[in-house]
């Protein structure tokens, strides 16, 4: 349920030909329904199609993006004068670091393919040329879904303008404040090497035991194999026994025990700027490719957009973020639910699940259809008796037998066979909740009512 104070988003409406007209309050799309004049033409984001209009005035409604490396929001605005008035918003998370995680995974099979198991082949790299303005594939990823987002809502609303927040972070303001003029130009290790720059800042003792006088070795605060970074800052001394029990473990569980050792260790740490890096490095692909829409596109700052957040006197939020971006005068009805939408994938090519190396420890279905439904659709299920009765909704997982598995928001009901499930919305590769904004901290920003 929304919370106090809180409204419902508008619901899109097409006209009989599909073209978008002005969203409408979710009590006259119901009414509208119940007459039959209208027919849902989705369910995430709700639409429907009227059937007995071909066309209808439109107001001027602005999209407005605020990127981010994990979460972009994204907020549609309609513009009356100098006032703008919230209508929709949604909250845009990302998959990139499952697509980093598997070409790292496809990197080292590859590497244990041509080393182990074949005989020596000349290097291929040198003949692998990046193209100008290559990105990374987790970054680019970034990129095509916003892209591809901005095209949908274009099909569903009569957007005639995009505002964007052009970020730019100072990394190494970010890590010290006070830097200035030369400093620019000497990296962490000026003066000083690797291991005698580390054996200062720890003092020359095991972190993790405090042991002095004894070999330490280098270790990772954040495991690399957990996408941990190269950069002095993640990196510590631990003893040769510290550092095998640590093995792989992140450091908040391998000290969680010691919760006064692992807040000084990571105070002494500086933040990774990973998130940081990757909006620098998408911010212009992300412009190049929205002012290929052929609609007006303004930039804005993160400056502007903190300032109109503090001047309009609005929470700090994801989708929030975005109706403050650009110019922005008034808003109106931006405490409303929000629609979070999760990049999850349509599925794998990949037929076979492997082992740590790479070998196949099972198989999977050869069709990806089973009795009509497909992994990752999300669908209403009604079970009349037994110890499943109730209504469920959420994202389904299909099994060749014919009894599928449904992921609500308050859990996995496993085992419901497949004839009590009716179909509500394909597999499109994104998951769909709906969530409220608390107030006026938005701790805990709300209350999952939809499909996680």
């Amino acid at each position: 349920m929304t919370g106090k104070g809180s409204v419902s988003s508008h619901v899109f409406v097409l006209d009989k030909r599909k073209r978008p007209l002005m969203p409408c309050l979710p009590v006259r799309a119901k009414r509208l329904l119940s007459l039959g004049r209208a027919g849902v033409h989705r369910v995430y984001p709700f639409t429907i199609r009227l059937k007995f209009r071909t066309s209808g005035n439109t107001q001027p409604v602005q999209l407005k993006l605020d990127p981010g490396s994990r979460t972009t929001g994204l907020a549609l605005l309609r513009e009356d004068g100098i006032r703008q008035h919230v209508f929709w918003m949604v909250e845009l998370e990302y998959r990139g670091e499952a697509i980093r995680a598997s070409l790292t995974q496809r990197r080292a099979f590859r590497r244990h393919r041509s080393s182990a198991n074949l005989q020596y082949q000349p290097p291929r790299f040198n003949n692998r040329a990046r193209p100008e303005g290559w990105i990374a594939p987790s970054s680019r990823l970034r990129v095509d879904t916003t892209m591809s987002w901005v095209n949908r809502l274009g099909r569903l609303a009569p957007i005639t303008g995009l505002s964007v927040e052009l970020v730019r972070f100072d990394t190494l303001a970010m890590q010290n404040p006070e830097i200035s003029g030369v400093e620019y130009q000497q990296g962490t290790l000026a003066g000083y090497e690797l291991r005698e720059y580390l054996l200062e800042k720890w003092g020359r003792e095991g972190v993790y035991c405090g042991a002095r006088n004894v070999p330490l070795e280098i270790d990772y605060i954040h495991p690399k194999s957990l996408e941990g970074s190269d950069r002095v800052s993640n990196l510590t001394l631990a003893c040769q026994e510290c550092n095998q029990a640590k093995g792989n473990q992140p450091v908040e569980k391998f000290l969680s025990g010691q919760p006064e050792r692992l807040d000084r260790i990571l105070a002494k740490a500086r933040a990774t700027l990973w998130d940081a890096v990757v909006v620098n490095s998408t911010r212009w692909a992300l412009f190049h490719r929205v002012k290929e829409t052929g609609l007006s596109v303004n930039a804005g700052t993160s400056g502007r957009t903190k300032w109109n957040r503090s001047r309009l006197s609005i929470p700090k939020a994801y989708c929030l973020d975005a109706v403050c971006v650009g110019g922005l005068e008034s808003a109106e009805g931006w405490n409303r639910t929000f629609l979070k939408i999760k990049a999850s994938g349509r599925g794998s090519y990949q037929r076979t699940w492997l082992n740590q190396h790479g070998f196949s420890r099972g198989y999977l279905m050869r069709r990806k259809v089973s009795f009509g439904f497909q992994t990752g659709e999300i669908a209403r299920v009604v079970v009349p008796m037994g110890k499943k009765a109730g209504t469920y909704v959420g994202r389904i997982a299909i099994r060749a037998s014919g009894s599928f598995k449904v992921q609500t928001a308050d859990g996995v009901v496993q085992g419901v066979p497949h004839r009590f499930y009716r179909l509500l919305h394909r597999n499109d590769g994104y998951g769909y909740s709906h969530w409220t904004l608390t107030l006026p901290s938005l701790k805990g920003r709300g209350i999952s009512r939809g499909v996680l």
